[in-house]
């Protein structure tokens, strides 16, 4: 209990340097015009940019050198987009139609909830009990030039990814146009990919505990979760994130900036990439390297699709 509240109280604390300025920037901008105050209004994303390589980048970093973990950028990955939208809605400098930042901000904050939720269910409500095993696997590769090497591979790498895939917020926030139909598609692709990755979490969920009451139990375990949404993708949470990102860039297009599907582009590419790694993960476990590999063969990667017909017929004939 008492390292459960330490990490939740250093999470708590971590971004208040960026809102005490902001809010310091907010209450001082109209009546004050310090250079300092005059820059910030005058430069948005250059100013957000600071305030997350300061405040992100080197505080999480000199946190997890202290801790030995870099748990807290987990936390911060469904926490900073709701920060980001209502840092580009209330910058004095920005101009919007009323009811697409409204919907784009309820959006983020569903989004942000559905995928907070779904952490600390797999963590077990628990504050920093473990860091994503990715960057363990990291630490391990790098060994005594890992503190320095994270600050790239696991803080500025995400400055990259999470500015790039929320800059959707920023042209909402920057140009005021009237809501049209590509608005209304936008959000319900966004709802689709919330409620799709809420789906494929919750099974998965499910089937995790299952298998952790089995081992109590001395039983073997499911080698493999084909049913539900999962029958159809191998990872239709990850489908479902996409879309979410995706849907949200649909905003920006919109808005006349067709540049801005770099954002998720990069974003899924990513996440392509972490797939692979995903996967090799899972074939490397001998309890369930053979059905894994039926699995792949005869599903989908992201795309929620039928099972291979080739592969489902030799199935059924025993071959």
């Amino acid at each position: 209990m008492g390292r459960n509240f330490k990490n939740a109280f250093i999470a708590f604390l971590a971004p208040l340097p960026s809102i005490f300025f902001y809010t310091t920037f907010l209450n001082n901008h109209h009546h004050n015009h310090h250079p300092i105050w005059s820059w910030c209004h005058h430069h948005p994303l250059l100013l957000i940019n600071l305030l997350f390589f300061f405040n992100i980048n080197v505080l999480f970093w000199l946190i997890s050198l202290i801790q030995s973990s870099n748990w807290m950028i987990d936390v911060y990955w469904t926490v900073i987009p709701v920060l980001l939208v209502h840092y580009f809605q209330l910058h004095p400098g920005s101009m919007f139609d009323f009811w697409r930042s409204r919907v784009v901000v309820a959006l983020t904050w569903v989004w942000a909830v559905r995928l907070t939720h779904s952490y600390f269910r797999r963590e077990k409500w628990q504050w920093g009990a473990r860091e994503d095993w990715r960057f363990t696997d990291l630490a391990q590769q790098y060994g005594k030039n890992w503190w320095w090497i994270s600050f790239f591979a696991v803080y500025l790498i995400q400055q990259v990814f999470l500015i790039g895939v929320c800059l959707p917020m920023y042209i909402v926030h920057s140009i005021n146009s009237p809501w049209n139909l590509l608005d209304t598609a936008a959000v319900a692709v966004c709802l689709t990919g919330i409620t799709i990755a809420y789906i494929a979490d919750t099974q998965l969920h499910s089937f995790v505990s299952q298998n952790e009451k089995l081992k109590q139990l001395g039983k073997p375990l499911v080698p493999n979760l084909d049913a539900g949404l999962w029958y159809y993708s191998r990872h239709p949470n990850y489908f479902g994130e996409q879309l979410w990102w995706w849907g949200l860039a649909i905003f920006g297009w919109n808005l006349g900036c067709t540049w801005v599907f770099v954002g998720p582009l990069v974003n899924t590419l990513c996440l392509a990439y972490v797939t692979i790694l995903v996967e090799r993960k899972m074939v490397k476990l001998e309890y369930r390297a053979e059905q894994y590999k039926l699995y792949q063969k005869r599903t989908s990667v992201w795309v929620p699709w039928f099972k291979s017909s080739v592969i489902q017929e030799a199935k059924e004939k025993g071959c």
